[in-house]
């Protein structure tokens, strides 16, 4: 057992709690993909930083929505107030390019620049639903779906009171959000263009916002919706009117916001895309938040579908900007938690770039839409577990807890290990592990630490990861 003394615990022999968590494939590779959200950048920010992005290990790019979208308050270009980054959030249109985030032509040259690179960009998509106030739709959209009538669910203007019963969820209005007939094939038409359009420019993939509002086959219908086939078009099942996604699905990273909650089909979507892992990232949250490892249950993944399809995170851009529930974490604290995520074998990771010179107490930063976020996303540790994860893609995953939950050690294969303390204390451990003995160097600080007997013995700074190999 831990016992504190001073500033430090105690060495003892841990009774770890060990757990060798794989999938149901033992013989399967782990996830290789590291998504890094660029979020709200600017296409020519992104295209400036490509290089960096590469370095830290990252190879996915994820844009916020590139779509045409409301311009408001007067064109402002603040986060939040003079302007807001969820306007990007409600477009006018389905073509490329806006004036928060470029052009078309800027888009494809940082597609092109980023493919040179063997990075893979995706964009943020949003078919579900329209700009809150529709005098702003472009007369374009109207006309392709022969009238604005067309555009939206009949029950697409009324606001969802019930998220879990699915009729609602599927094709009511969200937030004030209109909802978009995303079954009418003439919508559907357009909207294809737009995403061949994308795929044109470079890009190898799709998030798709509030995809759990858009229903599945088997799911209750619109009165104007002939029937549900929205994602048997959109991930290149089935044309519309002749036309087909234009790159085969294998050659495409898509995955879906269909945020956890009840009487969701989480089945039903994950036989179309990868999935969030929302309730994941609110257990790893409350862990690190209370410094214990072992106040939620971070063995499971507390979803349905194999974890090698979802996508992880320890914040995404909601839950920092919505509601705040992850903005007031500091910087170590996320970094510890992404640590954890990228180490493992399956999960593929999101980083979320937080606002540059964003503090505790000023979530905004430098509050600029279109600038690059802060230095997190290239943090010496951040760039170390990246770079573990590729090299140990093929290596089991073994996690052991201190007894008292301070300390995380995410073993990948017999050579290479991470351990993580997340007390704010000095802690000096001894932690049976599986680990071959020997000396490990962590990747960082270059600092020395020793297995012997198949105990690893060491004095950990606190708030601290260390990215060990042989």
């Amino acid at each position: 057992m831990f016992t504190k003394f001073k500033h430090f615990a105690l060495a003892s022999i841990c009774l770890a709690l060990t757990a060798n968590v794989e999938a149901q494939n033992l013989n399967a590779v782990g996830n290789n993909e590291i998504i890094l959200h660029a979020w709200s950048w600017s296409f020519n920010t992104i295209s400036q930083h490509l290089q960096e992005i590469k370095d830290a290990g990252y190879t996915i790019v994820q844009t916020s929505p590139i779509n045409e979208c409301f311009v408001g308050d007067n064109g402002g270009r603040q986060l939040f107030g003079n302007g807001k980054w969820y306007y990007h959030y409600q477009p006018t249109d389905w073509t490329i390019g806006n004036y928060q985030l470029g052009t078309r032509d800027e888009f494809k040259d940082m597609c092109d620049k980023a493919g040179k690179l063997g990075l893979r960009v995706i964009v943020d998509v949003l078919p579900n639903h329209t700009v809150i106030d529709r005098s702003h739709i472009n007369a374009r959209l109207d006309s392709a779906v022969n009238g604005r009538e067309n555009l939206f669910h009949a029950n697409g203007l009324w606001p969802i009171n019930d998220y879990s019963d699915r009729y609602q969820c599927t094709t009511g209005e969200m937030g004030r959000l209109p909802d978009v007939n995303t079954e009418n094939p003439d919508f559907q038409y357009y909207y294809m263009q737009y995403v061949n359009d994308v795929l044109a420019c470079g890009a190898r993939g799709f998030r798709y916002d509030t995809a759990k509002h858009i229903g599945l086959p088997d799911e209750p219908r619109d009165p104007k919706s002939p029937q549900n086939d929205f994602w048997d078009v959109a991930t290149g099942r089935k044309a519309v009117k002749g036309l087909w996604l234009s790159v085969p699905r294998e050659e495409l990273f898509i995955y879906g916001e269909v945020l956890q909650d009840r009487n969701v089909p989480e089945q039903g979507y994950a036989r179309y895309m990868d999935l969030t892992a929302s309730n994941y990232g609110w257990v790893l949250r409350n862990a690190l938040n209370k410094h214990d490892a072992k106040a939620g249950d971070l063995l499971s993944w507390h979803h349905s579908v194999d974890p090698a399809h979802l996508v992880t995170w320890v914040e995404s851009h909601d839950t920092y900007c919505n509601d705040h529930a992850s903005a007031g974490m500091s910087d170590e604290l996320v970094r510890l938690g992404w640590v954890f995520l990228t180490a493992r074998r399956f999960g593929t990771p999101l980083f979320y770039s937080r606002p540059h010179g964003s503090t505790r107490d000023n979530y905004w930063g430098d509050n600029e839409i279109g600038k690059v976020g802060n230095d997190e996303f290239k943090h010496p540790v951040v760039r170390a577990v990246n770079e573990f994860r590729h090299a140990n893609a093929a290596e089991p995953e073994n996690i052991i807890f201190s007894d008292n939950g301070k300390q995380i050690i995410v073993e990948r294969g017999k050579k290479a290990t991470v351990i993580i303390n997340l007390d704010e204390q000095a802690a000096t451990v001894a932690i049976a592990v599986t680990v071959e003995n020997g000396k490990y160097r962590d990747a960082v600080t270059k600092k020395i630490l020793q297995v012997k007997k198949g105990v690893l013995n060491a004095t950990l700074d606190p708030m601290t990861a260390y990215i060990l190999s042989k």
